[in-house]
């Protein structure tokens, strides 16, 4: 089949051509090279079998001609990055709310054979995951009171009686409470996508992924995934700066099974017009992802718990994978094999540590706690 891959030259984009180009499809990709990404350079890893097209996704005037022989749209392209989205706000919304405006305007108003549209979306759209109080049952909390961060008390509350809760796995029935700009834009890309599809009678999926990671994941990306700026601090034998008491937890799943839930939607009619989390099934504290990454670069070095709040940060969400687990999808890479693959690949990797010249950014504008 003939397919289109937005930001196919990124992190999981690139690890999804790799694999279309392997099974034989005719692959295009469209990318702007995000210098925050890519730091100004083409990466060794593109696929020489695919077809690149350097160009924005916010440029229309191409989009008509690239979808004109695709079957399949891949639509990964995004800018990343949930506390940088609460500065940048134009931007974050201009790519990826406007960029998917664009590509579905272009989609529509034109002609093409396009058969099925595959959009990345976040579990950061959830905000907090689902939680269980002991006396009221399944609760879906709004963000923590700050009067409450402020007394140290991490853990997140019933909103009904005020008791501690226990995380629950997060399905995609949760309501959906988004609490950064870039959770906002990652949720009107899905629902774009959703609504579009539905309308037009094109086959639409939406990928709620949880935390992504391993190789070909930006170490020089301040605001990227919590283990590639764990590991880009590490190489740099700086310790891992961890916000609250480090016992908050996601969900993190390695990028080839990222891959495999891609190409199983892709396949799967089952998949048409829903929204499906992509992760795990199994929480991981912040703390542990530290201890791992120190222990496998073969640093002796210890995290700063700073024991300090930002705004909108979550406490815990890890996804109930019932229904993708329904259309045959199993994680195959373990959490201790995916990250020595991580750290295998950061060992020959640049990292330029960024990180506190981000943190500085987010304090001076009042989004983290003084």
């Amino acid at each position: 089949m003939k397919i289109l891959v937005t930001g196919g030259a990124g992190f999981i984009g690139s690890h999804l051509v790799d694999k279309l180009v392997a099974e034989g499809h005719g692959v295009v990709v469209l990318d702007v090279m995000e210098p925050q990404v890519h730091q100004g350079k083409k990466p060794d890893y593109l696929n020489p079998k695919a077809k690149y097209v350097y160009k924005d996704i916010k440029d229309k005037k191409n989009l008509a001609s690239l979808l004109k022989d695709a079957e399949i749209v891949f639509h990964q392209a995004a800018n990343v990055g949930i506390g940088q989205s609460m500065y940048e706000i134009e931007r974050y919304t201009e790519t990826n709310v406007m960029g998917t405006a664009r590509l579905l305007d272009a989609l529509v108003n034109s002609e093409n054979s396009v058969k099925k549209l595959i959009v990345a979306s976040s579990m950061s759209i959830y905000g907090e995951g689902a939680y269980v109080c002991g006396k009221c049952g399944v609760v879906y909390p709004e963000l923590r009171p700050e009067g409450q961060l402020k007394k140290r008390e991490w853990e997140m509350k019933c909103p009904t009686c005020g008791k501690t809760a226990k995380p629950l796995p997060t399905g995609e029935n949760k309501p959906l409470k988004p609490t950064s700009v870039y959770a906002i834009s990652k949720r009107d890309q899905e629902e774009l996508c959703l609504s579009v599809g539905r309308a037009y009678g094109i086959p639409a999926v939406a990928l709620r992924y949880f935390n992504v990671y391993g190789p070909r994941q930006s170490l020089s990306n301040p605001y990227t995934g919590v283990c590639a700026i764990f590991s880009s601090r590490i190489k740099n034998s700086n310790p891992p700066i961890i916000y609250e008491d480090g016992l908050q937890t996601r969900d993190f799943i390695y990028v080839d099974d990222i891959v495999q839930a891609n190409l199983l939607v892709m396949k799967s009619s089952a998949a048409n017009y829903k929204a499906l989390n992509v992760g795990t099934g199994k929480p991981t504290s912040i703390l542990e992802i530290a201890s791992v990454l120190s222990k496998l670069y073969d640093k002796d070095i210890e995290p700063q718990v700073i024991n300090k709040y930002r705004s909108g940060d979550i406490r815990h969400c890890y996804a109930d994978t019932s229904a993708i687990t329904k259309l045959g999808f199993e994680p195959k890479t373990s959490f201790e094999d995916g990250m020595k693959k991580l750290v295998d690949w950061g060992n020959r990797t640049e990292a330029k540590d960024m990180v506190e010249e981000a943190a500085k950014e987010l304090e001076k504008r009042g989004l983290v706690e003084k």
